[in-house]
């Protein structure tokens, strides 16, 4: 393919295949997320331009929390932390640290890689944490294997996303259906803090699937229906084939994007974000699946994307 030979010429793209060559991925260094995907040749997530930014965090691994801190302002232990305020048009700080990280390649064989990075302290955030990640190419997709270490001396609050634009193919998103079975989301308010948890109702439910067309979505689901030990999000087209995001049961929350504004070949197209996440948005504040590592303790946990009735 074309697109394999370009992408092994960029330096910091790494190139992955299954073994029966059915599916082909790339891994980006710059910020150790995924890059593109593809089974059979056609497209599973939206892409960009490797010699250009990340456009709307398209792929990003989401460490040490996914989504937004208000403020940038949070306290434990009577201790008050500020961050860095990264989206200063909401005044928040947002998805973490490591979106602008070269992460290393710690092995590599055909079909997968690992990437790793270290968050040290800084102001906001006084800990030293790794991220290890490994992605296998597989017959219909990818898997993603995260490894969190805290290298601290002290007990350290981490949270992982990940942020995937999701198609099907090339059929255009307005004619997909989204499948989330998630009985509660977290309304926000105008700075996308959540201040409420509710019952899904009519204007978010997505348990039965909803056209892409018409929907405006920038919602947190939780309460997530597990099938066999996995969460399922569904991403449909008319003709039966579809886009599955699993995850492990550490992941209980997701949250769902759609964007009109998501930049493809120098046109504007909607995109549609599903984000597994271990935590909620403003988790440093609420705690909502904040997880606390004990000095030297380790988490694993897994996701991935499947193409089915390909």
């Amino acid at each position: 393919m074309t697109r394999t030979r370009e992408v092994r010429q960029t330096a910091h793209l790494v190139h992955l295949a299954s073994p029966d060559g059915r599916s082909h991925a790339t891994v980006d260094l710059r910020g150790g997320g995924l890059h593109s995907l593809e089974v059979d040749g056609e497209p599973l997530v939206h892409t960009y331009d490797a010699d250009g930014p990340v456009p709307y965090c398209a792929g990003s691994l989401l460490f040490p929390w996914p989504n937004r801190v208000r403020g940038g302002h949070w306290a434990h232990d009577g201790i008050e932390h500020q961050l860095e305020v990264d989206e200063p048009e909401l005044g928040n700080a947002n998805h973490g640290f490591v979106r602008e990280a070269t992460f290393q390649v710690t092995s590599r064989s055909a079909r997968n890689v690992t990437v790793a990075t270290v968050v040290e302290p800084r102001p906001g955030y006084p800990f030293e944490v790794a991220l290890s990640t490994t992605y296998t190419a597989q017959e219909a997709g990818v898997r993603v294997d995260h490894t969190i270490c805290n290298l601290s001396p002290a007990p350290a609050p981490v949270a992982l996303g990940a942020h995937p634009y999701v198609r099907v193919g090339t059929v255009p998103a307005d004619e997909l259906r989204l499948t989330v079975l998630a009985d509660r989301h977290l309304p926000v308010d105008a700075a996308l803090i959540p201040v409420r948890d509710e019952p899904v109702d009519a204007s978010v439910d997505l348990r039965d699937g909803r056209l892409v067309a018409g929907s405006d979505l920038n919602t947190c689901y939780h309460d997530l229906t597990a099938q066999d030990g996995e969460h399922r999000h569904h991403l449909a087209a008319p003709d039966g084939r579809a886009i599955e995001v699993w995850t492990d049961r550490s992941f209980g929350h997701v949250q769902v994007y759609v964007t009109d504004r998501f930049p493809q070949q120098g046109q504007r197209t909607t995109a549609i974000a599903v984000e597994p996440m271990t935590a909620a948005p403003d988790a440093l504040n609420s705690g909502r699946g904040l997880r606390w590592l004990a000095a030297g303790q380790s988490w694993d946990l897994s996701w991935g994307l499947r193409a089915l009735a390909w």
